[in-house]
């Protein structure tokens, strides 16, 4: 049990990561196939391990690129994303599964346009928003930034519906990338990692002109709700182009999954010829009903599924390894490479991932490296040809001490990376806490992103969280920081102002203690109530509260053991921030002492209604049991539904959830 916790933690802590690499920063580390077999790795041990369930965890999740200094607005539908797989034999899986609940289907083949998700809003036929996918349930309005791409209309002919959305993929040109990088090699500035990255960064831009010198290009696929005038996908695809919307010309109906795999290999051979990006193909059930009746898991449509095509190789030599310090103190090896030509782009660096991976290729200096890369991504080594290793050539040994600070690292028991535990004084770790003190679930302070905290550290205003709220005794010199205007200003010192109005449990959850993560700091803020009660806290009173194992309750001491912790703790009480539960926080949630079961389609993503149950002091289970309360039952609900039924338990549907919400 403590080792399969152990390896929960460490992906979701793992996956969490490479989530903000991927949706937020735009710069993925890993590939699509490695990134979906960790996930995989963690949704089988939370099947095995069901009391560790946390809301939280990356497996309940479908990615998010919200950016707080854009409007966000609420999908009427949820953005879901789409289940991979990589092989022949798990889509004839997929075949099977789908002819088992629906019968006989044709299926809709599509190029998977590698971009970045958009969902169009028409009324009479003019477009009125344009909104990213975000976290799937609300996303950010881009609406100026999307009328300047020319594939994109601003208004429709021909029997449109009085309003619909329509969703597609925004995407760079491999052209119009390849100009960019030039330009920027030229004036010296990092280059794009590849059009994906590109696109997504592009159309986050605050300047719409800059926006609009970029030419991006569009492909849209898909019509949701009961505005969809057709009772197929391929009727509405064909309706949408008629409304003078871009759809791909490459969909093809397929009757069998015999012609979806030819499709398959025509396009993986094909897909050099074409002027975007494409990983993979998109095969989606034809029929609307039978779509209804396949119905949804928590993240992703049953009635469809991705196709990616495998990783490309090639090979090169190994310059150096280099080591990066992550914002948690995990050490990073990359190799820095040859440039070699992958996949469309020039490679010079790969991530190495840690120490065992370095071991388990036997990685020598000035070694021929085999580099894969999946998803136009950054890629990684795979394999070393030792044939061709140079004689005399040491092993690459990985490093003893943080190259940031110096410190010592040390690597726990069970655990893959290695840590610099100079968390207080190492600077991208200090970086790293201010940057998660300040994230939206912890104390949310607007206009203080990741180059605004880069700019206030190397200028001295600020050293750790805390020095956060003296800011305000620092105007004159916050105004003189470049670009900064009274404007600017005024925002960043409102928004810390505002956020002395947070929770206590985000308050604890800011503080970036080490596996405590907002479930867990929600539970230890009802059981102690206050910060100097949890200070004061032992280990046996630790691991007494809810879901709080040995590790965690370890980590918290450790934590607090620490004089500095102490001192900044009693800084930020200082200025304000809360230190105690409110009496409206504090217990007397609507479901206390009850736990739910979710099963079947809902018309949100289950993540929704999990946050709601657990802010109201309600607990959430996988599994069906004699201690269930409710079964919150949506549509195509299956074998938890029986079982709930066999050991009567209480069911419900939304709208009896909504009313025991809103009235219990």
């Amino acid at each position: 049990m403590e080792n399969g916790e152990e390896r929960i933690r460490e992906l979701r802590t793992l996956l969490e990561h490479h989530n903000r690499k991927y949706y937020i920063d735009n710069a993925p580390e890993i590939s699509d196939a490695e990134f979906d077999r960790l996930m995989k790795e963690l949704e089988q041990l939370e099947a095995d391990f069901p009391g560790l369930y946390d809301p939280n965890s990356p497996t309940q999740r479908v990615g998010q690129d919200i950016n707080r200094e854009f409007t966000q607005v609420a999908h009427t539908y949820p953005m879901l994303s789409l289940g991979n797989t990589y092989s022949e034999a798990e889509l004839r899986e997929f075949d099977t599964r789908v002819w088992k609940t629906a019968g006989e289907v044709q299926y809709v083949c599509e190029l998977k346009y590698d971009g970045t998700s958009i969902s169009l809003t028409y009324r009479d036929g003019a477009l009125i928003r344009a909104v990213t996918r975000g976290d799937g349930v609300k996303g950010d309005d881009v609406t100026e930034n999307v009328r300047t791409i020319r594939t994109i209309p601003l208004r429709l002919h021909g029997d449109y519906p009085a309003e619909f959305e329509i969703r597609g993929e925004i995407l760079m040109p491999f052209s119009v990338f390849d100009r960019l990088n030039r330009e920027k090699a030229a004036a010296g500035e990092p280059l794009f990692a590849n059009p994906r990255n590109a696109a997504a960064g592009t159309l986050k831009l605050q300047n719409s002109a800059q926006v609009a010198r970029r030419s991006l290009d569009c492909y849209l696929y898909y019509i949701p709700g009961e505005a969809a005038p057709a009772d197929t996908h391929f009727g509405n695809l064909k309706k949408a182009a008629e409304w003078g919307l871009r759809v791909s010309p490459h969909t093809e109906l397929c009757n069998t999954v015999e012609e979806v795999l030819r499709f398959i290999a025509k396009w993986d051979r094909d897909r050099a010829g074409l002027p975007v990006p494409i990983d993979g193909i998109v095969i989606k059930v034809n029929d609307l009903e039978k779509q209804h009746l396949l119905g949804y898991t928590a993240k992703s449509p049953r009635w469809a599924i991705a196709y990616k095509f495998k990783a490309e190789r090639e090979a090169t030599r190994l310059i150096e390894v280099t080591y990066q310090v992550g914002r948690t103190g995990s050490i990073t090896p990359v190799a820095n490479l040859e440039p070699v030509h992958l996949a469309g782009t020039v490679i010079k660096r790969a991530s190495l991932h840690n120490a065992d991976v370095i071991a388990e290729l036997d990685l020598h200096e000035q070694d021929i490296v085999y580099v894969e890369k999946g998803g136009e991504i950054i890629p990684k080594i795979v394999g070393v040809d030792a044939s061709l290793r140079r004689a005399g050539a040491e092993p690459v040994r990985f490093i003893t001490h943080c190259p940031e600070c110096g410190t010592e690292l040390v690597r726990e028991e069970g655990e893959a990376n290695h840590y610099c535990p100079n968390a207080e004084h190492c600077p991208p770790q200090i970086a790293g806490k201010i940057e998660h003190f300040v994230s939206r679930k912890a104390l949310n302070i607007e206009g203080m992103g990741s180059e605004t905290i880069d700019l206030l550290l190397n200028r001295g205003l600020i050293g750790n969280v805390a020095d956060i709220y003296a800011l305000p005794q620092k105007r004159d010199e916050l105004m003189g920081l470049d670009r900064w205007q009274e404007r600017s200003v005024a925002n960043l010192l409102a928004g810390i102002e505002k956020s002395k109005q947070a929770t206590f449990p985000a308050f604890l959850f800011g503080l970036g203690i080490r596996y405590i993560g907002e479930t867990a700091s929600r539970n230890l803020a009802r059981s102690f109530r206050s910060i100097r009660s949890l200070m004061a806290a032992t280990y046996e009173q630790l691991t007494e509260v809810e879901d709080i194992g040995g590790q965690m309750a370890g980590s918290v001491l450790n934590y607090f053991a620490k004089a500095e912790n102490q001192e900044l703790v009693e800084r930020l009480l200082a200025y304000g921030l809360p230190g105690e539960l409110k009496e409206e926080e504090a217990g007397a949630g609507k479901f206390n002492g009850l736990t739910f079961v979710i099963t079947g389609t809902l018309s949100r993503p289950r993540e929704y209604f999990k946050d709601l149950i657990l802010r109201e002091g309600g607990k959430v289970s996988d599994s069906v049991s004699a201690k269930t309360s409710f079964l919150l039952a949506g549509e195509s609900a299956g074998s938890k539904l029986k079982k709930a039924e066999k050991l009567k338990i209480n069911v419900i549907n939304e709208e009896e959830w909504r009313e025991m919400i809103n009235n219990r």
